[in-house]
């Protein structure tokens, strides 16, 4: 009886410091997730500098811009399902180590080669960092409450990150080299290496069978190729080397799949997906971002090339919708509990239909107020959709997969941002060049090429100068305009598709589960060993 009271007093014990620790948990992971926001979107401002050092060719630029993105969206699967098998925090850790290490590597290039190098090495420790955060919570945080509180606040850090990319790049390139970008990374790793070794707790999945190496290397090629494929759509590349990245990448995919299906023990279980929950936050999460990443793209170009606005200012304009996404973060565990996920997800696509429809009234004067109400609404409408869609699949996935879920979420959010540059590019450049076409009193070959985008259209006035020029310059406004308020409308569209698709999750949050789930309990085998020791020794002190 002693060893049995004992063995509940230590796991009592464990159970109270695993709560006690948890809060600051969370504080480690969302400074990882900080560091991976920042570097997406930190080298922006920074190319006209790389430009200007390292001279890339064209091409040579592209990929020092999207490798990383590109290798981080196709080993998360990868990454994540690995964590599961060898330790989540354990791939984290490695994850910090090579993101520093790459960090260096990019900050002291010589050449594009070797910049392109250190981005993708910078994807590959993104990748392993990013699904092991969300698995990680998954597992300190059992209680669903809670755990919404959690996400909330990991959401809100991700909008701060990508917010202050741009900004921070701004600043560094102001005081020092184009390399200082990079450079920063490595202080924050170096903290955060000895930090997360002491206080991330380690956990893993069930282990059952051996890991599905072929799988991941599929699902890895294939993501690769699905992504590339898109973002050369996005750019409006139509050529042999968007559609065999696309078919490569397609047809890995749907073998993957499929071996998938026939193993016994698979990389992803894609029974996850047969839960409405699951596969609806999943859809949901690709419908938003696909928003949010092309209207975020064309409001950018509206701000500067038709409101004449410096990127200083754009910077500006668009910061409300980024402190209107971190408030939703922080508001979304109240907005979950009250409301629950089907009417939580559903109104946040509703509201963000509500903004975009709002700020379809733009035309070729300022109008801040308007822009900023709805940026506002924007903001909020589409955290709130995310929030949802990210609590609701965790809280479907097993916790021994938590690192395939985490992977599969942050792929689709990839996916869906890969495809909404795409999508609403294309509608934006069907609705924008027909109307360039022919332009009165302009040379033919002038408008073809100022049908491209409103930047070359520009361009082209410029060189053309007097009347024509104007004309050209004047038009193209009004085209890209047009274009905007019908892009405006498709994505309005999709929204509310993805309003009616949100009826399928569940009513109300359920939060049945128990709060020692992610505590380590003894096995059957360790509580009767347990309890024969503690039988032996009453014995011997009858004995004695």
């Amino acid at each position: 009886m002693s060893g049995t009271t004992t063995a509940a007093a230590a796991l009592r014990r464990r159970a109270a410091g695993a709560g006690a620790n948890r809060w600051v948990v969370l504080v480690v992971l969302c400074v990882s997730l900080l560091l991976v926001a920042l570097d997406a979107t930190v080298l922006h401002v920074a190319v006209p500098a790389v430009t200007e050092d390292l001279k890339p060719g064209a091409i040579e630029l592209l990929w020092i811009v999207d490798v990383y993105p590109l290798v981080c969206a196709s080993l998360l699967i990868l990454f994540g399902t690995l964590g599961d098998r060898v330790g989540r925090r354990r791939v984290l850790l490695l994850g910090y180590g090579l993101f520093g290490v790459a960090s260096g590597l990019a900050a002291l290039a010589q050449s594009a080669e070797v910049l392109i190098l250190a981005r993708a090495l910078l994807g590959v420790g993104g990748a392993m960092i990013m699904p092991a955060t969300l698995s990680i919570l998954r597992q300190v945080f059992p209680d669903r409450r809670e755990r919404a509180l959690a996400i909330g606040i990991w959401s809100a850090v991700a909008a701060v990150g990508a917010a202050v990319g741009p900004l921070l790049g701004g600043f560094l390139l102001e005081h020092f080299w184009w390399g200082s970008v990079f450079l920063v990374n490595i202080p924050l790793m170096l903290v955060s290496l000895p930090v997360g070794r002491l206080l991330l707790p380690e956990s893993k999945g069930a282990v059952h069978g051996a890991w599905d190496v072929v799988g991941a290397l599929m699902a890895a090629g294939g993501l690769f190729g699905l992504v590339l494929g898109v973002k050369r759509l996005g750019g409006g590349e139509l050529d042999v080397f968007t559609a065999v990245p696309l078919a490569v990448g397609g047809v890995l995919l749907v073998l993957f799949v499929r071996r998938q299906r026939r193993l016994a023990h698979p990389l992803v279980d894609l029974r996850m997906f047969a839960r409405p929950a699951f596969s609806t936050s999943v859809c949901c999460i690709v419908l938003a971002m696909l928003a949010l990443v092309g209207l975020e793209l064309i409001a950018a170009q509206y701000l500067q090339l038709v409101l004449g606005l410096s990127p200083l200012e754009t910077g500006l304009r668009l910061l409300p919708l980024t402190v209107a996404a971190m408030a939703a973060g922080l508001a979304g565990a109240r907005l979950l509990r009250r409301f629950g996920p089907r009417r939580m997800v559903s109104a946040g696509f509703c509201l963000t239909a509500a903004a975009v429809l709002l700020l379809g009234v733009m035309g070729e004067s300022d109008n801040a107020m308007l822009l900023l109400v709805g940026f506002v609404l924007l903001g909020f409408g589409l955290e709130t959709t995310l929030f949802g869609a990210y609590e609701s699949m965790l809280s479907e996935a097993p916790p021994e997969q938590a690192g395939g879920a985490a992977a599969i979420g942050e792929t689709s959010y990839q996916l869906g941002a890969g495809i909404g540059i795409a999508l609403l590019g294309s509608v934006m450049n069907a609705a924008y060049a027909p109307g360039l076409s022919s332009v009165p009193g302009v040379p033919a070959s002038a408008s073809a090429a100022a049908g491209h985008s409103l930047g070359e259209a520009y361009e082209v006035a410029g060189r053309l100068g007097g009347s024509a020029g104007e004309v050209l310059r004047r038009t193209a406004r009004d085209c890209f305009v047009h274009g905007l308020h019908v892009t405006l409308l498709v994505s309005a569209g999709l929204l509310l598709l993805g309003a009616v698709m949100a009826l399928r999750l569940p009513r109300t949050m359920q939060c049945g589960e128990s709060p020692t789930e992610a505590v380590e309990l003894p096995s059957p085998r360790e509580v009767a060993e347990s309890r024969v020791s503690a039988a032996r020794l009453d014995v011997r002190e009858t004995a004695s």
